[in-house]
């Protein structure tokens, strides 16, 4: 009788322990955020192809939204419809003007906000007061690089906007000095223009006020100036780390972009 009961009990620790380490497996598994990839001005997704790839590699589920880029307040509000789609933790990552959309973004899924070579305007701040060439001088982002076209718009008045863009002869040595002319024509090719006015809309309440922030300056950025890059970086409290880089970070060095994602995500 005794046998029996000390056998039935150790049938059911061991029974316990099976269980325990079944629901362990998925449990882990969930505990990795998804990563959530926003492309800036004068980008598409496509953008993210070589980081996403190396974070996908290492496990990581990561969407790769399209950035509207009609200004913050609007394009954030897309972010967000792709972010209520995802179960489990989230971090937002933004290059360039992606960083002005995460940046207006307040979700409690979002653990983590990852900024590269982008901006990360104050409540009420334009992200153009980054570009202030007094006090952060250096950006190439000028005419006659920088062009403007009408387009049509359903967000703009009548259904037509005022677009930037960057010239085709310009870009490689403007916005991607560090790639080569093939990648950049694809570049150009996939080109999207972003509104004249979502660089002059005030920002919302900052989600990195209380959202652990990371930053990665390109120390050779031609559009973003680097000192600006530092004085965002520095006012946001963010972990920051510099690479040798064109403004095009994320397709010059997807390597070095997904390390700064991974440790976000690590956090």
């Amino acid at each position: 009788m005794e046998y029996g009961r000390t056998l039935r009990g150790i049938m059911a620790v061991l029974a316990a322990a099976l269980v325990a380490t079944v629901s362990a497996g998925p449990a882990q598994a969930q505990q990795l955020p998804t990563l959530v990839l926003v492309h800036g001005a004068f980008a598409d997704a496509t953008s993210w192809d070589g980081v996403a790839a190396v974070l996908r590699e290492r496990g990581y589920r990561v969407v790769t939204p399209d950035n509207p880029l009609r200004g913050p307040a609007h394009d954030a509000a897309a972010v967000q419809r792709t972010v209520d789609t995802i179960t489990g933790p989230v971090v937002l990552v933004g290059h360039s003007y992606g960083g002005s959309v995460i940046s207006n973004v307040r979700d409690p899924k979002v653990e983590s906000l990852v900024y590269i070579a982008a901006f990360a305007p104050e409540q009420g701040e334009m992200s153009q007061a980054a570009l202030n060439p007094i006090r952060f001088p250096g950006s190439r982002l000028l005419p006659p690089a920088l062009q403007v076209k009408v387009v049509d718009d359903t967000t703009g008045i009548a259904g037509k906007n005022l677009d930037a863009y960057i010239a085709p002869a310009s870009f490689n040595s403007v916005f991607a000095q560090d790639v080569d002319a093939a990648t950049a024509a694809d570049m150009v090719a996939r080109q999207r223009s972003i509104a004249v006015m979502a660089n002059l809309e005030p920002s919302g309440p900052p989600a990195w006020s209380d959202t652990p922030s990371w930053y990665l300056v390109s120390a050779d950025d031609r559009v973003i100036p680097p000192a600006s890059q530092r004085f965002m970086a520095e006012r946001m409290g963010a972990r920051t780390s510099e690479i040798d880089s064109s403004h095009a970070a994320p397709v010059s060095s997807p390597d070095e972009v997904a390390a700064v994602v991974e440790a976000a995500a690590s956090h």
